[in-house]
């Protein structure tokens, strides 16, 4: 029995090898080697040195500038987050009762965004938003505006076009909870004289609480990371701290201070992920109990 254990987990660990490897040699190699670059030294006439400082962290951590990038980007987060809760959970709940056939066809649109080049979705984005945009056409069309509205190269534009493609994360983690739900639990509250809103609040809701704090995770991270969208729709005008890093390698060929701001950005959005997991893990949900 002993031995036959043995070879078992070490026919694991062979299986397992080649994902190890991938995992270590795509993800924990890059950020490592990040984060030794970011304690170089940086000269303007001589570029990177092999000696290492804390200066580029003391300039991210002593400049305000750089605070505001980084409320800046987690305002958009948080903004991207609450809408996608706002309308991914009623969608879910909605597409949880339509016909099996129906549901095919929804989730095939649901899904759409991500099919689509993220440079393709934000050149089409930018169209929409434009003074001359579909919106703005349409809007003025309906006498609901006098003048365009500056959409395009605001904050507001960018949580519109980064919510677009974040919304199928936040309604595929809801929906995976609530296959779990009990449907004859909101019914038993029903028959017990609850209302509809009573049943979703303290029924329904609390059991959605997991799935919509793991979409809201997934939400704030990437939008967090997200470049393309922000550096296209935001332009100069909304400078966050993926667009800054961009500038920092490629403009200002000022390496370890652009990876300093990078691992700055992945110690916040971890010290988000670990927070969010710990609210889970104290069944934050009784709260609405």
């Amino acid at each position: 029995m002993a031995d036959t254990t043995y070879r078992a987990n070490g026919a694991q660990w062979v299986l397992s090898l080649p994902a190890l490897l991938l995992f270590l040699g795509l993800l924990v190699v890059p950020i490592a080697l990040t984060g030794m670059l970011s304690f170089n030294v940086f000269d303007a006439m001589s570029g990177t040195q092999n000696s290492y400082t804390l200066a580029s962290y003391l300039e991210v951590l002593s400049d305000s500038f750089y605070y505001e990038l980084f409320a800046r980007t987690a305002l958009m987060s948080l903004g991207v987050t609450a809408v996608c809760i706002a309308i991914g959970v009623p969608e879910t709940l909605i597409l949880s009762r339509m016909r099996p056939a129906w549901q095919g066809g929804f989730f095939v649109v649901i899904l759409g965004p991500l099919l689509i080049s993220v440079v393709v979705r934000t050149l089409g984005w930018s169209l929409l938003l434009g003074r001359e945009g579909f919106i703005n056409s349409a809007l003025m069309a309906l006498g609901l505006i006098d003048q365009p509205l500056q959409l395009m190269f605001t904050l507001t534009g960018v949580v519109i076009a980064l919510t677009h493609v974040m919304m199928p994360f936040m309604v595929i983690s809801v929906w995976s909870t609530l296959q779990k739900v009990d449907g004859q639990i909101a019914h038993a509250a029903r028959s017990l004289g609850a209302g509809p809103v009573t049943t979703f609040r303290r029924v329904v809701l609390p059991q959605l609480m997991p799935g919509i704090l793991s979409g809201g995770i997934i939400v704030f991270t990437l939008s967090a990371s997200a470049f393309a969208t922000p550096a296209m729709i935001g332009g100069r005008g909304v400078k966050v701290v993926t667009t800054a890093i961009y500038d920092e390698f490629l403009s200002t060929m000022n390496w370890p201070l652009g990876a300093s701001i990078a691992v700055l950005l992945l110690i916040a959005i971890v010290f988000v992920v670990i927070g969010s997991n710990r609210l889970i893990e104290r069944k934050f949900k009784q709260v609405f109990v």
